[in-house]
């Protein structure tokens, strides 16, 4: 209930929700096609007007990364144009489009399940039209979270976010796995030179139709985000940066109560004289910093984890690959809670510096015992240890540090570009993981594997000594004091 003191918290709460239902939309899309991508592989297997390699299969999967570095670079664009709501509206549409279109990619124009290169090409059209709607969510939604969010909770709530998005990994884990039901995924066979086979006897179902419900399961809380986000306000920076200084002074009577809220009003028009400045306005520092924040996050080499989780437990030994990575994805959870529920309380740099070294001794581990008999669960701990480490620190932290870091009129284009390299990193790693990992410096060793995980850990420390070297702590900090900071070190 609102009152002039402190604001109306179920408010708070409920445009938060609307905007993390984007961070889970970001988590799913990205996820699905661990479940999908071999029952997808067979499916292509099949076209007989071109052979679909290795390579074309490495794309498919990483296609949607295309759009997401293209929704990351119009994010700013879009959030300084057209504001950050009705950009979020459009990110939406774009993923229940991307839903629809995977799971039925001959739509109008080709014959239902008959593989050719022309479908291909339109399934990846619908898998960068979902990528440019979570790189747009990615960069908007903790902006948003961030903007509205009274500035002792916001690191908080800017969490929930990352915790969406590991929630949304965790949903289509689940979701991938009752759609598999008592179906298998098809059996795929290398014949040489970067082509494949499908081994007689593979379940049809998965070929022909399991994939498709993958894809096409998206579309629920796709729907449900595009309707929701209507029903938000825009934030009041953004609604003061345009001249709607009324409109924002009401949005932050209701969150912050009416006395408080006349403070706020004031110190944001105090540092927004103009709707935007140069982006070098504060000097190159403060953007450096937000870029290698996205950089690290990417370059310890936690996606390529997440991507490859159930080819990754395979490999290792273990007899049930998807119930491992399921299990993955309930510690993710749990250690995603940590950085919320401690993040205001201890800080994001102590968060990031620990969490970093965490991440350093399980992708050791990984590297000392991967492939070696009898040690196949100490490899799977290291892996869970490496990926809980992340979850509580670079996963949500790194958010709100982008969230937060950069003064109110560079944000907007600020968190464009540290986002779009996020994501260029992200498909950098996602596209050498595996040829890294299957080096061999000689037939049947096991370079590549220690080779891997040991660059991600050494990484992991750099990114350590990085944080405690350079990075500013914002806990309790207004975004106003943002402005302060970087003019003041200018």
């Amino acid at each position: 209930m609102e009152t002039n003191n402190n604001g109306n918290k179920r408010f708070l709460i409920s445009i938060v929700l609307a905007a993390v239902l984007g961070g889970l939309l970001f988590g799913y899309d990205t996820a699905v096609i661990s479940g999908a991508e071999k029952g997808l592989q067979a499916f292509f297997l099949g076209a007989k007007d071109f052979t679909y390699t290795d390579g074309w299969h490495g794309f498919t999967c990483a296609s949607a990364l295309i759009g997401c570095i293209i929704g990351s670079a119009l994010s700013g664009l879009l959030a300084s144009r057209w504001g950050r709501k009705r950009s979020l509206v459009i990110a939406g549409v774009l993923f229940f489009v991307s839903a629809l279109g995977s799971m039925n990619p001959e739509f109008l124009f080709f014959e239902k399940g008959q593989p050719t290169m022309s479908l291909l090409v339109a399934f990846n059209i619908y898998r960068i039209i979902g990528g440019i709607g979570v790189g747009l969510a990615s960069a908007i939604c903790p902006m948003y979270i961030g903007e509205v969010a009274p500035s002792n909770i916001r690191g908080m709530l800017v969490s929930w976010n990352q915790f969406a998005i590991i929630f949304g990994q965790l949903v289509v884990y689940f979701v991938n796995f009752l759609i598999l039901g008592e179906h298998t995924n098809p059996v795929i066979e290398s014949i040489g030179q970067g082509m494949n086979a499908v081994v007689a006897g593979s379940d049809p179902w998965t070929i022909t139709t399991g994939w498709r419900y993958m894809f096409g399961s998206e579309a629920v809380p796709a729907g449900l985000f595009a309707v929701l986000i209507c029903l938000v306000p825009e934030t009041p920076r953004y609604l003061v940066m345009i001249g709607r200084d009324n409109m924002a002074f009401e949005v932050l009577a209701k969150i912050n109560g009416r006395s408080k809220a006349e403070k706020i009003l004031d110190d944001i028009k105090q540092t927004i004289s103009v709707k935007t400045e140069p982006l070098c306005t504060y000097g190159m520092l403060v953007i450096f910093i937000g870029i290698m924040l996205s950089v690290f996050q990417q370059i310890v080499g936690i996606n390529a984890v997440l991507y490859y989780a159930p080819r990754i437990f395979k490999d290792m030994g273990v007899d049930n690959e998807m119930a491992f990575t399921v299990l993955m994805g309930v510690i993710n959870i749990l250690f995603t809670l940590v950085a919320v529920f401690t993040v205001e309380k201890l800080g994001r740099k102590p968060l990031l510096i620990s969490g970093s070294i965490g991440m350093a001794i399980g992708a050791m581990g990984v590297a000392l015992t991967f492939g070696h008999a009898g040690m196949e669960m100490i490899t799977a701990a290291s892996i869970m240890i490496y990926s809980a480490s992340f979850m509580f620190s670079w996963g949500p932290i790194c958010w709100v540090l982008i969230a937060e870091i950069f003064p109110n009129t560079i944000r907007g284009k600020a968190v464009a570009i540290a986002v779009a390299f996020q994501w260029i990193f992200n498909w950098i790693v996602s596209s050498t993981f595996v040829p890294m990992f299957n080096m061999h410096l000689t037939p049947g060793d096991d370079f590549g594997h220690w080779f891997t995980y040991g660059l991600y850990g050494v990484l992991c420390v750099v990114a350590a000594v990085f944080v405690w070297k350079l990075v500013p702590e914002t806990k309790g900090k207004t975004l106003e004091d943002m402005t302060k900071l970087w003019r003041k070190d200018k």
